[in-house]
C-alpha cells in the first residue's frame, strides 16, 4: 500500500486523547457525524446501484464510487454553496455529497424523466446548476480545461468562490491537465485540482503509465501549492482540502492535491472486483483502510458514536435508498419528443 506522510493541521492535529473544551467537542462531534453520514450515504446508494445494475434496471456504463468517499466527503463538506464542482464520470458519490438528493440520482441512472438531467445524462453525467455541479463527464480529462474556464469567470467578475475539479490519476497524461494547470497557474485563478489517485487507470497500474509516480510533483512545473493526502482519512482531506480552498477564495491561487484512495469495486460494472490486473491479497489489505471503518471507529474511540447509533443512522440511510429506487421506478421516461429538446437554443432578436 502507498504510505503518505500525515498532515498535522486542522482536524490532524490535536493529539489523541488531548483536552478538548465542551464546546468544541460537540461541534467536532456533530461534525464528524455529518461527515460519516455522507460517507455511509454514498456507499449503501453505490451497494444497490450495482445491484440494480445487475438486473437491468440501469443501463449504459456505471462506475461505482466504493472505497473513494472521505476524498468526496472531506471537500464538498467544506464548500459553500455558491462555489463549483466539476468532475468525471465517477460521480454519484459526490452529486451525493454535494447535496443532491438520492431520488434525483437513482431516477437519473434509470434513465427518467425525473432524474437530475431529466433521464438523458444517465451515470456519467450528474449535473445541476443550482447546487453548482457542473457535471460529470465521460472524456478522460476533457473537464479540466472547463475548470479553469470557470475559475477565470469567477476571477473576471470578481468574486471569491472557488471551483473544485475531480479527476482520475490517468487524466494527468493527457495535454489538456498541462494546458489548464498552465493557464491556472499564470492566470492565478481560484482552481483546486484534484487527482483521485485510486492507482489504476480502468487496469493499468500507474507505475506504468506515468514517468512520475508521486503525481503531485506535477504541480511544481507551474509552480502550484501542492500536496499528497492519505485518501482514506477523511479528517486528512478535510484538513488539506480547507488550505486549498482558503488560499483559492482569498489569494486567487490554484492547488493541486493528489488523494492516494483505492476503488474497492471495478473500473466499472462491466469489470470484475479483482480482474486479471491486482491480486485478491492487494484487494484485501485496501480493504483494512476502508474509510468509512476508519472513521467509525474513531468517533466510537473518541467516545462520540455509540454502535447503535451508527445502526440506527445505517437503517435511516437504507430506507432513504430504497425509497429513491422506488421513486425512480414510478418516474415516467421521456416522451420521444423531448429527444428534440435541449439540444439547440432559441433565441429572439
Amino acid at each position: 500500500m502507498p504510505t503518505v506522510k500525515p498532515r498535522k493541521k486542522g482536524d490532524a492535529e490535536r493529539p489523541a486523547g488531548a483536552p478538548v473544551p465542551a464546546q468544541a467537542a460537540l461541534e467536532a462531534a456533530a461534525l464528524h457525524r455529518e461527515l460519516l453520514r455522507s460517507m455511509l450515504l454514498q456507499r449503501r446508494f453505490e451497494e444497490r446501484c450495482a445491484e440494480m445494475y445487475a438486473i437491468g434496471r440501469i443501463g449504459g456504463f456505471c462506475h461505482l464510487y466504493i472505497g473513494q468517499e472521505a476524498v468526496s466527503t472531506g471537500i464538498i463538506h467544506q464548500l459553500r454553496g455558491d462555489d463549483y464542482i466539476i468532475t468525471t464520470y465517477r460521480d454519484h458519490g459526490q452529486a451525493l455529497a454535494r447535496g443532491m438528493s438520492a431520488r434525483a440520482v437513482m431516477a437519473e441512472l434509470f434513465g427518467r424523466q425525473d432524474g437530475c438531467a431529466r433521464g438523458k445524462g444517465g451515470s456519467m453525467h450528474m449535473f445541476d446548476r443550482q447546487l453548482g455541479f457542473l457535471g460529470g463527464h465521460g472524456i478522460v480529462g476533457g473537464h479540466i480545461p472547463i475548470a479553469a474556464g470557470v475559475g477565470f469567470a469567477i476571477k473576471y467578475r470578481g468574486g471569491d468562490q472557488v471551483i473544485v475539479c475531480f479527476m482520475g490519476e490517468a487524466a494527468v497524461n493527457n495535454g489538456a491537465f498541462h494546458e489548464a494547470l498552465n493557464m491556472a497557474a499564470l492566470w492565478k485563478l481560484p482552481c483546486l485540482f484534484i487527482i483521485e489517485n485510486n492507482r489504476y487507470g480502468m487496469g493499468t497500474a500507474v507505475e506504468r503509465a506515468s514517468a512520475v509516480n508521486d503525481i503531485y510533483k506535477r504541480g511544481a512545473s507551474y509552480d502550484m501549492p501542492r500536496d499528497v493526502v492519505d485518501g482514506q482519512d477523511v479528517l486528512a482531506v478535510r484538513a488539506a482540502a480547507a488550505d486549498a480552498i482558503a488560499r483559492a477564495r482569498t489569494e486567487s491561487t490554484p492547488t493541486l492535491l493528489e488523494i492516494r484512495t483505492y476503488r474497492f469495486m471495478g473500473h466499472s460494472m462491466s469489470d470484475a472486483v479483482a480482474g486479471t490486473y491486482r491480486t485478491r491479497e492487494e484487494l484485501e489489505q485496501y480493504l483494512k483502510r476502508d474509510p468509512i471503518t476508519l472513521h467509525r471507529e474513531r468517533m466510537e474511540r473518541d467516545g462520540e458514536i455509540t454502535a447503535a447509533d451508527v445502526t440506527a443512522m445505517d437503517e435511516e440511510i437504507k430506507r432513504i435508498v430504497q425509497d429513491s429506487i422506488d421513486f425512480a421506478e414510478a418516474s415516467p421516461e421521456l416522451p420521444l419528443a423531448a429527444l428534440l429538446e435541449d439540444v439547440t437554443v432559441e433565441t429572439t432578436s
